[in-house]
């Protein structure tokens, strides 16, 4: 028996960084806007006679067998470690070869890992009949990358992985919950570039700067963060409203916020992406994710995202195969 599970990344359109707890806590009454895309992961499992675990992650160039989960539990391998929290979670007691693969660039801002792990968690929990809701699989695979990385983290990028679509997630003190909004995938495409710096970024060290000033009070920190929440909020209700020739001025103002909030949101690449790609003609550039590197989205004008795209090849960078999944 093989079980093969897919499950999209997100690019995020307003309200990053808000869904790591507790922030939302702190500016209080937080949306975050992001929409699903085509750029996915995938995790398979196919059962084996025996106790023997192989692990082939593709994307990765990595391959290794093991005799049994406890072998696979013990190895040192940093390439393992997301796959080791899910194994110590579900603790298969038969043997089984696992294959992974991401089509996301590494620290894309897209929410890979994070969609990595929900393909995970649908795969595992299929083969070993737990039954989990959405609710339920935000929680353990939220809980398990906190493992991983040794941070607070955020919940936002688990939702389009696993209720693909335009979701805003409203966050409250009683926690995250999802609203999926009415949109046409055409409007999308004719619009969203997704542009990658060349350089990765790191989300949890990016947003735990973050964490850290504003448990400290920082008036600064948390003015931007307020800007960034009431932007999202502005977003939110322009989506809702269908005023879509909006978009673009509400990008920059999340710019403008963002890199208040920490300058290590940009970098001297995506200041150079953001150059080329408005001299190209685009309307506006957004941050993806925590930032710091990763993807850029690049929004344009009807009938002018292609001439974009070429101006931002033309100077090195890379424009994804990226479509919107509504």
């Amino acid at each position: 028996m093989k079980i093969s599970k897919k499950s999209c990344t997100r690019v995020d359109l307003s309200g990053g960084t808000l869904d790591c707890w507790p922030l939302y806590l702190l500016v209080d009454s937080c949306v975050t806007v992001n929409l699903s895309i085509s750029i996915s992961t995938y995790a398979s499992i196919e059962e084996r006679t025996d106790k023997s675990i192989d692990i082939h992650m593709r994307d990765m160039g990595y391959r290794k067998s093991f005799a049994d989960l406890k072998a696979a539990l013990n190895c040192a391998d940093p390439e393992l470690k997301l796959v080791q929290k899910q194994l110590a979670y579900w603790k298969p007691t038969k043997g089984f070869n696992l294959e992974t693969f991401s089509e996301s660039p590494i620290g894309g801002g897209l929410g890979g890992s994070s969609s990595l792990s929900i393909s995970l968690i649908k795969a595992f929990s299929e083969w070993l009949d737990v039954k989990l809701n959405v609710q339920e699989s935000v929680i353990l695979s939220h809980n398990l990358e906190a493992q991983v990385l040794h941070k607070m983290t955020g919940t936002q990028d688990y939702f389009p992985a696993l209720s693909p679509g335009l979701n805003a997630i409203h966050y409250t003190p009683q926690g995250p919950r999802l609203e999926t909004l009415s949109s046409q995938q055409d409007f999308w495409n004719e619009h969203l570039s997704l542009v990658y710096t060349g350089q990765p970024h790191h989300s949890g060290l990016n947003n735990w700067q973050v964490i850290k000033a504003s448990l400290d009070s920082d008036p600064g920190t948390l003015r931007a963060l307020a800007d960034i929440r009431n932007v999202s909020w502005d977003l939110y209700n322009a989506v809702k409203a269908g005023q879509w020739d909006g978009l673009p001025r509400l990008f920059d103002r999340e710019f403008e916020a963002r890199v208040r909030l920490s300058s290590s949101f940009s970098s001297p690449q995506i200041e150079r992406l953001r150059e080329v790609a408005l001299k190209a003609g685009a309307q506006a550039v957004k941050i993806c994710g925590a930032g710091g590197g990763g993807c850029v989205l690049v929004w344009s004008a009807p009938g002018r995202r292609n001439d974009v795209e070429s101006g931002c090849r033309a100077q090195g960078f890379e424009v994804l195969n990226a479509k919107a999944v509504v």
